[in-house]
């Protein structure tokens, strides 16, 4: 039997408060008596990168996750935590609705341009993007998952990927992790 998985939910601006479903994914692994972390990161409002970073780096130490779940702009994060290196593998990444590598919004500019980091810290990564994200075009979207040769699922006409876009429960991603669980 592998090891015990452990998955870290990563929100993006503003947070991804119930109903949104990243709530809703943390609610059901616990409730399935799954190892979870939704931490809320700090001031999510007007966030700042380097605090944001030195956070999760403090995560990462004491939760180490096998599993992480980014969405909007957790993914910029985990692109810049990856860039400054001195992070472990996890066994899969999920990068979901991530916003342009050059977003130009005047509350989050601190963390762009993003870079595209050597490797994403992952041994196996997906992304999801819509393909009418107001915050990324589908065709980044598929440069990015090109550049690291890693698979796009391509949700059609479910806008950011959040409440706003009917993602209040999302039975994909909870069986996709509630598998993999059970796999291990």
């Amino acid at each position: 039997m592998g090891k015990t998985q452990r998955t870290l939910i990563l929100h993006g601006w503003g947070g991804s408060d119930h109903p949104h479903w990243q709530a809703e994914l943390a609610a059901k692994l616990a409730g399935d008596y799954g190892t979870v972390s939704f931490p809320l990161l700090d001031n999510c409002h007007f966030p700042s990168k380097n605090r944001w970073v030195r956070q999760l780096r403090t995560i990462l130490e004491e939760f180490r996750p096998t599993h992480v779940v980014c969405h909007s702009l957790a993914n910029t994060l985990w692109f810049w935590l990856c860039e400054e290196g001195g992070v472990e593998n996890v066994e899969k990444l999920y990068l979901v609705a991530p916003p342009s590598m050059t977003c130009t919004i005047e509350t989050i500019k601190g963390f762009f341009p993003a870079p595209f980091p050597p490797s994403l810290c992952a041994d196996e990564a997906i992304m999801v993007a819509s393909d009418n994200d107001p915050y990324m075009s589908i065709e980044e979207a598929q440069k990015i998952a090109g550049h690291y040769g890693i698979e796009l699922k391509t949700l059609h006409e479910a806008g950011h990927i959040n409440t706003a876009g009917g993602y209040g429960r999302w039975e994909w991603i909870e069986q996709e992790l509630l598998r993999r669980r059970d796999d291990s």
